[in-house]
């Protein structure tokens, strides 16, 4: 039964989050600060995902191959690829890696 209940809270924390976005004027939207930094949360909490997708097992920190298909696909952007080839060059060397690794 600790599911359901599990379920039953974070489905009220989902609501209840929404409801306050909903319920924020629209002036406090409009201020330049809040306007910044809606710009670039996106980006940090992705960066953040990203660095501990690549770099961390769980706890552990660590450098396999998903640490050098991210230096690929960041050579790639250096060399302004286009987006398909910087996920493309990602995935071929982190492939190419692991078959080497084992």
């Amino acid at each position: 039964m600790n599911i359901w209940i599990a379920i039953g809270v974070t489905f009220a924390g989902c609501y209840l989050v929404k409801l306050a976005g909903l319920l924020v004027p629209a002036g406090a939207l409009e201020r330049p600060l809040v306007k910044r930094m809606a710009a670039l949360l996106p980006v940090a909490l992705l960066a953040a995902l990203t660095a501990q997708q690549a770099f961390a097992d769980g706890r552990v920190p660590e450098l396999d191959a998903k640490a050098v298909g991210l230096a690929a696909a960041a050579v790639a952007l250096l060399l302004r690829a286009p987006f398909l080839v910087v996920i493309g060059a990602a995935v071929v060397v982190t492939a190419g890696v692991r078959a080497l690794m084992g």
